[in-house]
């Protein structure tokens, strides 16, 4: 079998973890029927060589398919998902780099959470599981993105 993510041991040598982007998780809880395997297969592989990580903006841009806290939590277990504080430095990072983001004509709407995501990654070494790999690779090039190689059909 093809493993969803090539080379990821030596991927993820100088990561301490992986930052898992809401998109993976609402592929998976969601059975997407384009992205949902792919995204749990990577997960899984990721989970065997490192801890997985989410941050308060990926928790709360996953409850937004949940009606209950507890149904929130039943489906990103702590016992599976290491919770990780935002970093002061990522903040600054993320303003930083977003900055930029509207220097060179991003559009305002664009969301800031991303850029929180992609800084904490950056300044805690954690790789990013995600789909949405353009932007993370534009702004923050020392993360490790974990990202599909092809459009899914």
């Amino acid at each position: 079998m093809t493993p969803a993510i090539a080379d990821l041991p030596a991927r993820l040598s100088a990561c301490r973890g992986v930052l898992v982007d809401a998109n993976i998780l609402l592929d998976i809880n969601t059975n997407d029927p384009i992205w949902g395997k792919w995204s749990e297969s990577a997960l899984a592989e990721a989970s065997e060589l490192l801890p997985l990580i989410i941050n308060p903006i990926i928790y709360a841009e996953v409850s937004v398919s949940y009606k209950a806290v507890d149904s929130l939590n039943a489906a990103v277990p702590e016992s599976l998902y290491r919770r990780e504080p935002l970093p002061w430095s990522a903040g600054f990072l993320a303003g930083k780099c977003y900055r930029e983001y509207r220097r060179r004509g991003g559009l305002r709407r664009s969301p800031l959470p991303d850029f929180y995501i992609g800084a904490h990654a950056a300044v805690r070494r954690l790789a990013l599981l995600t789909r949405d790999a353009a932007r993370y690779r534009s702004y923050f090039p020392t993360v490790e993105i974990l990202a599909p190689t092809r459009r899914m059909a």
